[in-house]
Protein backbone atom coordinates (compact mmCIF):
# COMPACT_ATOMS: atom_id res chain seq x y z
CA UNK A 1 0.00 0.00 0.00
CA UNK A 2 1.69 3.35 -1.24
CA UNK A 3 1.87 6.20 1.88
CA UNK A 4 2.45 9.38 1.56
CA UNK A 5 3.54 12.46 4.10
CA UNK A 6 0.97 14.33 5.53
CA UNK A 7 1.44 17.11 8.72
CA UNK A 8 -1.20 15.99 11.40
CA UNK A 9 -2.39 18.34 14.05
CA UNK A 10 -3.53 17.06 17.69
CA UNK A 11 -4.63 18.99 20.58
CA UNK A 12 -4.63 17.38 23.92
CA UNK A 13 -5.91 19.16 26.90
CA UNK A 14 -5.74 22.56 24.82
CA UNK A 15 -2.30 22.27 23.80
CA UNK A 16 -2.07 21.73 20.19
CA UNK A 17 0.91 19.78 18.60
CA UNK A 18 1.92 19.11 14.44
CA UNK A 19 3.77 16.08 13.73
CA UNK A 20 5.05 14.72 10.43
CA UNK A 21 3.46 11.62 9.70
CA UNK A 22 3.19 8.60 6.74
CA UNK A 23 -0.53 7.84 6.10
CA UNK A 24 -2.02 5.82 3.80
CA UNK A 25 -5.28 6.34 1.18
CA UNK A 26 -7.40 4.51 4.45
CA UNK A 27 -6.46 7.51 6.29
CA UNK A 28 -8.20 9.79 4.15
CA UNK A 29 -12.03 10.86 4.93
CA UNK A 30 -14.76 9.30 2.04
CA UNK A 31 -15.01 11.79 -1.28
CA UNK A 32 -15.59 11.01 -4.65
CA UNK A 33 -12.08 12.04 -5.96
CA UNK A 34 -8.34 10.67 -4.55
CA UNK A 35 -5.72 13.79 -5.26
CA UNK A 36 -2.01 13.55 -5.81
CA UNK A 37 -1.18 16.29 -3.84
CA UNK A 38 1.88 18.55 -5.94
CA UNK A 39 1.79 21.60 -4.21
CA UNK A 40 -0.35 23.50 -1.36
CA UNK A 41 0.34 27.24 -0.31
CA UNK A 42 0.28 29.03 3.14
CA UNK A 43 -2.51 31.65 4.04
CA UNK A 44 -3.82 33.49 6.66
CA UNK A 45 -6.85 31.14 7.43
CA UNK A 46 -4.01 28.58 7.39
CA UNK A 47 -1.95 30.51 9.75
CA UNK A 48 -5.12 30.76 12.29
CA UNK A 49 -5.27 26.60 12.07
CA UNK A 50 -1.65 26.06 12.58
CA UNK A 51 -1.91 27.74 15.72
CA UNK A 52 -5.68 26.77 16.99
CA UNK A 53 -6.67 29.92 16.48
CA UNK A 54 -10.53 31.16 15.10
CA UNK A 55 -12.20 28.07 16.21
CA UNK A 56 -12.14 26.82 12.30
CA UNK A 57 -10.77 23.03 12.93
CA UNK A 58 -13.40 20.64 14.93
CA UNK A 59 -12.04 17.60 15.36
CA UNK A 60 -8.85 16.33 15.65
CA UNK A 61 -6.55 14.78 14.36
CA UNK A 62 -6.52 16.88 11.60
CA UNK A 63 -4.93 17.79 7.83
CA UNK A 64 -4.69 21.25 8.09
CA UNK A 65 -4.05 22.88 4.67
CA UNK A 66 -6.69 25.20 2.69
CA UNK A 67 -5.31 25.18 -0.87
CA UNK A 68 -3.98 21.94 -3.31
CA UNK A 69 -2.91 21.59 -6.63
CA UNK A 70 -2.41 18.13 -7.95
CA UNK A 71 -3.23 15.20 -10.35
CA UNK A 72 -6.70 12.83 -9.95
CA UNK A 73 -5.67 9.14 -9.02
CA UNK A 74 -8.76 7.83 -8.66
CA UNK A 75 -12.68 9.13 -9.77
CA UNK A 76 -16.11 8.31 -8.78
CA UNK A 77 -17.31 11.20 -10.33
CA UNK A 78 -17.67 11.33 -14.69
CA UNK A 79 -16.03 15.14 -14.43
CA UNK A 80 -12.73 13.64 -13.56
CA UNK A 81 -10.72 11.11 -14.82
CA UNK A 82 -7.27 10.09 -13.56
CA UNK A 83 -4.34 12.22 -14.87
CA UNK A 84 -6.51 15.47 -14.58
CA UNK A 85 -4.78 18.30 -13.34
CA UNK A 86 -6.82 19.98 -11.01
CA UNK A 87 -6.97 22.88 -8.37
CA UNK A 88 -8.94 23.23 -4.68
CA UNK A 89 -9.52 25.92 -2.42
CA UNK A 90 -12.42 26.39 -0.24
CA UNK A 91 -15.16 24.83 0.51
CA UNK A 92 -14.13 24.33 4.25
CA UNK A 93 -11.58 21.95 3.35
CA UNK A 94 -8.46 22.27 5.38
CA UNK A 95 -10.92 23.51 8.34
CA UNK A 96 -13.55 20.56 8.96
CA UNK A 97 -12.51 18.61 6.06
CA UNK A 98 -9.07 17.15 5.75
CA UNK A 99 -6.75 19.43 3.76
CA UNK A 100 -3.61 19.68 1.64
CA UNK A 101 -0.53 19.51 3.57
CA UNK A 102 -0.45 16.11 2.36
CA UNK A 103 0.64 14.09 -0.26
CA UNK A 104 -3.11 12.63 -0.81
CA UNK A 105 -6.93 14.51 -0.23
CA UNK A 106 -9.60 13.11 -0.80
CA UNK A 107 -12.55 15.52 -1.46
CA UNK A 108 -16.14 16.11 -3.51
CA UNK A 109 -15.90 16.54 -7.20
CA UNK A 110 -17.96 19.45 -6.81
CA UNK A 111 -14.84 21.47 -4.64
CA UNK A 112 -12.47 20.78 -7.73
CA UNK A 113 -11.59 23.04 -10.98
CA UNK A 114 -9.99 21.60 -13.87
CA UNK A 115 -6.78 23.98 -13.71
CA UNK A 116 -6.29 26.04 -17.29
CA UNK A 117 -3.20 24.24 -19.90
CA UNK A 118 -1.69 27.41 -19.10
CA UNK A 119 -0.77 27.16 -15.37
CA UNK A 120 1.46 24.72 -14.03
CA UNK A 121 0.91 23.04 -10.46
CA UNK A 122 3.20 25.17 -8.88
CA UNK A 123 2.17 28.47 -10.58
CA UNK A 124 -1.36 27.68 -9.41
CA UNK A 125 -0.35 27.75 -5.69
CA UNK A 126 1.35 30.65 -6.19
CA UNK A 127 -2.14 32.41 -6.96
CA UNK A 128 -3.90 29.95 -4.57
CA UNK A 129 -6.74 31.14 -2.36
CA UNK A 130 -5.36 34.69 -2.75
CA UNK A 131 -5.43 34.86 -6.71
CA UNK A 132 -9.22 33.44 -6.53
CA UNK A 133 -10.11 36.11 -3.93
CA UNK A 134 -8.52 38.85 -5.59
CA UNK A 135 -9.87 37.69 -9.28
CA UNK A 136 -13.30 37.73 -7.46
CA UNK A 137 -12.86 40.90 -6.09
CA UNK A 138 -11.73 42.62 -9.39
CA UNK A 139 -14.79 40.86 -10.78
CA UNK A 140 -17.21 42.06 -8.30
CA UNK A 141 -15.77 45.90 -9.00
CA UNK A 142 -16.35 45.51 -12.13
CA UNK A 143 -19.76 44.81 -12.26
CA UNK A 144 -20.27 48.05 -10.39
CA UNK A 145 -18.83 49.60 -12.67
CA UNK A 146 -15.11 50.12 -12.53
CA UNK A 147 -12.97 50.91 -15.25
CA UNK A 148 -9.15 51.01 -16.11
CA UNK A 149 -10.08 55.05 -17.01
CA UNK A 150 -11.88 55.91 -13.63
CA UNK A 151 -8.83 56.52 -11.93
CA UNK A 152 -6.97 55.43 -8.35
CA UNK A 153 -7.98 51.78 -7.40
CA UNK A 154 -5.83 51.53 -3.55
CA UNK A 155 -4.89 48.02 -2.63
CA UNK A 156 -4.58 47.83 1.15
CA UNK A 157 -2.45 45.17 3.00
CA UNK A 158 -0.87 45.09 -0.51
CA UNK A 159 2.52 43.47 0.65
CA UNK A 160 0.01 40.16 1.86
CA UNK A 161 -1.23 37.33 -0.39
CA UNK A 162 -3.87 38.74 -1.45
CA UNK A 163 -2.59 42.21 -2.15
CA UNK A 164 0.34 40.91 -3.62
CA UNK A 165 -1.71 39.19 -6.23
CA UNK A 166 -4.14 42.07 -6.69
CA UNK A 167 -1.37 44.60 -7.25
CA UNK A 168 0.15 42.29 -10.07
CA UNK A 169 -3.43 41.31 -11.49
CA UNK A 170 -4.72 44.80 -11.87
CA UNK A 171 -1.46 46.57 -13.19
CA UNK A 172 -1.62 44.08 -15.67
CA UNK A 173 -5.35 44.86 -16.55
CA UNK A 174 -3.96 48.58 -17.07
CA UNK A 175 -5.35 49.89 -13.74
CA UNK A 176 -3.70 52.49 -11.91
CA UNK A 177 -2.69 51.20 -8.50
CA UNK A 178 -2.07 52.45 -5.57
CA UNK A 179 -0.53 50.06 -2.59
CA UNK A 180 -0.93 50.63 1.30
CA UNK A 181 1.85 48.80 3.36
CA UNK A 182 2.93 48.98 6.67
CA UNK A 183 6.43 47.66 5.90
CA UNK A 184 8.68 50.45 4.63
CA UNK A 185 11.05 47.76 3.30
CA UNK A 186 8.47 46.28 0.46
CA UNK A 187 8.26 49.40 -1.23
CA UNK A 188 10.29 48.33 -3.83
CA UNK A 189 8.73 45.13 -4.16
CA UNK A 190 5.01 46.71 -4.48
CA UNK A 191 6.50 48.89 -7.39
CA UNK A 192 8.14 46.32 -9.26
CA UNK A 193 4.60 44.35 -9.13
CA UNK A 194 3.19 46.99 -10.53
CA UNK A 195 2.28 49.73 -7.70
CA UNK A 196 2.17 53.19 -9.47
CA UNK A 197 2.37 54.86 -5.88
CA UNK A 198 3.20 53.23 -2.15
CA UNK A 199 1.13 54.62 0.39
CA UNK A 200 2.56 53.98 4.15
CA UNK A 201 -0.28 52.13 6.27
CA UNK A 202 0.09 55.25 9.08
CA UNK A 203 -2.10 57.50 6.31
CA UNK A 204 -4.83 54.78 6.77
CA UNK A 205 -4.73 53.56 10.42
CA UNK A 206 -5.43 56.50 12.59
CA UNK A 207 -9.17 57.13 13.07
CA UNK A 208 -10.33 60.63 11.92
CA UNK A 209 -13.09 62.18 13.23
CA UNK A 210 -14.54 63.05 9.45
CA UNK A 211 -17.11 61.04 8.27
CA UNK A 212 -16.19 62.18 4.95
CA UNK A 213 -12.47 63.16 3.67
CA UNK A 214 -11.13 64.23 -0.04
CA UNK A 215 -12.12 61.64 -2.47
CA UNK A 216 -8.88 60.17 -3.41
CA UNK A 217 -9.85 56.47 -4.73
CA UNK A 218 -11.90 55.19 -7.60
CA UNK A 219 -11.97 51.78 -5.88
CA UNK A 220 -10.22 49.63 -3.20
CA UNK A 221 -9.63 46.00 -2.47
CA UNK A 222 -9.04 46.07 1.17
CA UNK A 223 -7.79 43.28 2.98
CA UNK A 224 -6.95 45.47 6.35
CA UNK A 225 -10.72 46.25 8.02
CA UNK A 226 -10.83 48.01 10.93
CA UNK A 227 -10.20 51.60 11.17
CA UNK A 228 -8.29 51.29 8.26
CA UNK A 229 -11.55 50.29 5.93
CA UNK A 230 -13.62 53.02 7.77
CA UNK A 231 -11.12 55.72 6.78
CA UNK A 232 -10.90 54.49 2.64
CA UNK A 233 -14.52 54.10 3.20
CA UNK A 234 -14.73 57.98 3.76
CA UNK A 235 -12.12 58.67 0.41
CA UNK A 236 -14.11 57.00 -2.03
CA UNK A 237 -15.45 58.58 -4.92
CA UNK A 238 -18.64 59.24 -5.78
CA UNK A 239 -20.54 55.79 -6.72
CA UNK A 240 -17.20 53.97 -6.04
CA UNK A 241 -16.73 50.57 -4.36
CA UNK A 242 -14.65 48.79 -1.96
CA UNK A 243 -14.60 44.96 -1.36
CA UNK A 244 -14.12 43.68 1.82
CA UNK A 245 -11.89 40.57 1.69
CA UNK A 246 -9.99 40.21 5.07
CA UNK A 247 -9.61 41.37 9.28
CA UNK A 248 -6.15 41.82 9.53
CA UNK A 249 -6.59 45.22 11.02
CA UNK A 250 -9.70 44.11 13.03
CA UNK A 251 -13.79 42.92 12.52
CA UNK A 252 -15.17 46.34 14.02
CA UNK A 253 -15.90 48.99 11.86
CA UNK A 254 -15.96 52.07 13.35
CA UNK A 255 -17.57 54.05 10.57
CA UNK A 256 -20.83 56.00 9.78
CA UNK A 257 -23.91 55.51 6.91
CA UNK A 258 -22.81 59.31 5.49
CA UNK A 259 -20.36 57.60 2.80
CA UNK A 260 -23.16 56.12 1.67
CA UNK A 261 -26.00 58.38 1.12
CA UNK A 262 -24.25 61.44 0.49
CA UNK A 263 -21.85 59.22 -2.27
CA UNK A 264 -23.45 56.64 -2.93
CA UNK A 265 -20.85 54.11 -2.69
CA UNK A 266 -20.66 50.60 -2.46
CA UNK A 267 -19.29 48.05 0.28
CA UNK A 268 -19.09 44.58 -1.07
CA UNK A 269 -17.85 41.42 0.79
CA UNK A 270 -16.33 39.23 -1.13
CA UNK A 271 -16.54 35.13 -0.13
CA UNK A 272 -14.31 33.14 -2.22
CA UNK A 273 -14.90 29.74 -0.01
CA UNK A 274 -18.17 29.04 -1.16
CA UNK A 275 -17.83 30.88 -4.40
CA UNK A 276 -19.86 29.10 -7.12
CA UNK A 277 -17.81 26.70 -8.84
CA UNK A 278 -19.04 27.35 -12.38
CA UNK A 279 -17.77 30.46 -11.98
CA UNK A 280 -14.29 29.52 -10.59
CA UNK A 281 -13.05 27.70 -13.68
CA UNK A 282 -13.92 31.25 -15.23
CA UNK A 283 -11.59 33.08 -12.46
CA UNK A 284 -9.06 30.62 -12.86
CA UNK A 285 -8.54 31.18 -17.18
CA UNK A 286 -8.66 34.91 -16.43
CA UNK A 287 -5.67 34.52 -13.82
CA UNK A 288 -4.29 32.15 -16.50
CA UNK A 289 -4.68 34.90 -19.20
CA UNK A 290 -4.04 37.99 -17.27
CA UNK A 291 -0.78 37.74 -15.36
CA UNK A 292 2.22 36.53 -16.62
CA UNK A 293 4.19 33.42 -14.91
CA UNK A 294 7.00 35.38 -14.22
CA UNK A 295 4.75 37.91 -11.93
CA UNK A 296 3.78 34.73 -10.19
CA UNK A 297 7.13 33.39 -9.57
CA UNK A 298 8.32 37.44 -8.08
CA UNK A 299 5.78 37.37 -5.26
CA UNK A 300 6.49 33.09 -4.74
CA UNK A 301 8.55 31.66 -2.26
CA UNK A 302 8.75 27.79 -2.20
CA UNK A 303 9.11 26.36 1.43
CA UNK A 304 8.68 22.50 1.98
CA UNK A 305 5.94 20.39 3.84
CA UNK A 306 8.32 20.24 6.95
CA UNK A 307 8.62 24.01 7.49
CA UNK A 308 5.42 24.79 7.52
CA UNK A 309 4.48 25.38 10.89
CA UNK A 310 6.81 28.21 11.97
CA UNK A 311 5.51 30.37 8.87
CA UNK A 312 1.94 29.93 10.76
CA UNK A 313 3.51 32.48 13.38
CA UNK A 314 4.88 34.73 10.91
CA UNK A 315 2.04 35.46 8.34
CA UNK A 316 -0.31 36.42 11.21
CA UNK A 317 2.18 38.50 12.68
CA UNK A 318 2.61 40.20 9.15
CA UNK A 319 5.59 39.34 8.64
CA UNK A 320 4.88 37.09 5.09
CA UNK A 321 5.73 38.95 1.78
CA UNK A 322 3.61 37.46 -0.98
CA UNK A 323 2.84 34.21 -1.47
CA UNK A 324 4.66 31.11 0.15
CA UNK A 325 3.87 27.37 -2.12
CA UNK A 326 4.32 24.55 0.23
CA UNK A 327 6.02 21.79 -1.56
CA UNK A 328 4.62 18.39 -0.94
CA UNK A 329 6.50 15.94 -2.57
CA UNK A 330 10.27 15.63 -0.95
Amino acid sequence: MTSFRALVLNQTNGDLRADMRQLSDEDLPDGDVTVAVAYSSLNYKDGLILNGLGGLVKTYPHIPGIDYAGTVLHSADTRFSAGDRVVGTGFRVGEIHSGGYAGRVRVSGDWLVHLPDNLALHHAMGLGSAGLTAAIALHTLEEHGLQPDRGKVLITGASGGVGSVAVVLLSHMGYDVVASTGRPENVDYLRSLGASEVLPRTALDEPSDKPLESARWSACIDSVGGVTLARVLAQIEPGGSVTAIGLAGGAALPTTVIPFILRGINLLGIDSVFYPNERRRAAWEHLGRAIPTSAIDAITRHVDLADVVPLGKEILAGHVRGRIVVDIEP
